[in-house]
């Protein structure tokens, strides 16, 4: 059955990422009004940053995350044309990426569909944290120089850069240098995060959002999921194996 948001035409698409120029002529076969406020869509065209940015930027609207062929060369099944047809198609399969949810002592609240990563703020000192799952004491201290709460989707990232490993379910908790060796824990989705900076200073960040948090010691911060995921068009397309392979190789287009 065909997806319903491309049932009814033309539909709304807010545009988002880099090499535009590319992109807008293939867009004008297909039956849709370009937009800059209250898309049905948003295509993000790049990479994994443009998703992000996308995010940001119209939280909640439904993603469509495209490869820009400049950088990210494709396998023969996924060139911008095909996939774009299939979008529109209604063919594409739709996924519910879960979200996370920080709450920070000064009223700031933080979202991500990659991570939530508190930092240390000088490079040359690690910071010191405590971590309880849902009331109940975990760690008592941490020492370590981050800890990045990861999604399954961010945990192609960050997570998997200090653990070596990705998630498929639940929540990923990544422990950066951690001085007892201590690598990561995976927890159920409904957890709830609570973290209290011990010794610092610190700072806070989601996915690519550029606003930063500073934290002080004794500072205590809250992760969750958040109520409302986002939902995305083609992941399986945006992820595909071999389309990963020719980016790793180094391939690029000029």
């Amino acid at each position: 059955m065909k997806e319903p948001l491309f049932q009814n035409t033309p539909v709304k698409v807010a545009v988002v990422g880099r090499n535009l120029g590319d992109l807008m002529p293939m867009l004008h076969d297909f039956p849709i009004q370009l937009v800059d406020e209250n898309p049905d869509l948003v295509i993000s065209y790049g990479g994994d940053g443009s998703l992000l940015g996308a995010e940001q930027k119209f939280p909640h609207v439904p993603k469509f995350p495209l490869r820009d062929f400049r950088q990210n060369p494709k396998c023969p099944c996924h060139d911008e044309r095909t996939v774009l047809r299939q979008l529109f198609a209604g063919e594409l399969k739709p996924t519910s990426l879960c979200k996370l949810y920080a709450e920070l002592p000064n009223g700031t609240t933080l979202t991500g569909i990659n991570d939530i990563v508190l930092s240390n703020l000088h490079v040359s000192s690690a910071i010191r944290y405590r971590l309880w799952l849902n009331g109940d004491l975990f760690r008592g201290q941490v020492v370590a120089d981050s800890l990045v709460v990861s999604t399954p989707f961010g945990s192609t990232g960050y997570f998997h850069s200090i653990t070596r490993g990705t998630i498929q379910t639940g929540l990923g908790l990544a422990f950066s240098n951690s001085m007892d060796l201590y690598c990561f824990t995976i927890v159920p989705q409904t957890t709830v995060i609570d973290v209290e900076l011990l010794r610092g200073p610190a700072h806070i960040a989601a996915d690519n959002d550029p606003r930063i948090s500073q934290l002080a010691n004794g500072d205590r911060i809250r992760i969750r999921v958040h109520d409302e995921p986002t939902v995305a068009y083609g992941i399986d397309i945006f992820r595909c194996a071999d389309c990963y392979n020719l980016r790793k190789n180094g391939l690029t287009i000029s």
